[in-house]
């Protein structure tokens, strides 16, 4: 006689969230964060400054550019459901990884482009990423660099989800500072998930 199922092997649970954290900087922060929202298996993301020694930067303190922070926007996402490997390949569609001096129009050290890494397994993954993008480039030398992660000072709540916020600014920006043309030129069709 076949034996019956119970309650639980008839409705498993689905596996526990494997929530983790990854850090890029990729210039203007606004306009990083609509290329990961709306990514299946991201659960958040904010905008802020990392990278520096002073706590708890202010926007002014970063912009003018001697605080040693720069624009970065912390990802949250679980692990069962988008690997960092995937988020890797759309923080480089959404930067020009060949501008050592900031991105666009946005000039100067705290634009630069960086990838902050938590751990050995993001370390590895974010070198085997950037020597797949070098490879792309052959006649550049990549910008962006890799780094132990930093402490992550969320930005001012005007800034989070401006794109949302400020719809008709964030366009204006986007398309004003020469950033969406030029991701265009370099990667091909734009791969900004949500406007």
């Amino acid at each position: 006689m076949a034996q019956e199922l119970t309650q639980e092997e008839l409705n498993p649970k689905p596996p526990e969230p494997i929530i983790k954290t990854a850090i890029f900087a990729g210039g203007c922060f606004w306009c990083m964060q609509p290329a990961f929202d709306g990514t299946p298996g991201v659960t958040a993301t904010s905008v802020g400054y990392t990278g520096g020694a002073s706590p708890n930067p202010t926007y002014e303190q970063v912009t003018a550019g001697n605080s040693g922070h720069i624009e970065a926007i912390e990802v949250t996402y679980d692990e069962r459901r988008v690997a960092y490997a995937r988020l890797l390949d759309i923080y480089w569609e959404n930067i020009d990884p060949t501008d050592a001096g900031g991105q666009f129009a946005d000039r100067g050290s705290q634009y630069q482009t960086a990838i902050f890494v938590a751990d050995e397994a993001q370390q590895l993954a974010a070198e085997t990423s950037k020597t797949a993008v070098a490879a792309r480039f052959p006649d550049h030398r990549i910008a962006t660099v890799i780094v132990p992660a930093k402490a992550f000072y969320p930005a001012e709540d005007y800034h989070q989800k401006y794109y949302q916020k400020n719809a008709g600014r964030y366009t204006m920006y986007k398309y004003g500072s020469g950033r969406a043309g030029k991701l265009e030129q370099i990667w091909g069709e734009k791969k900004e998930k949500v406007e």
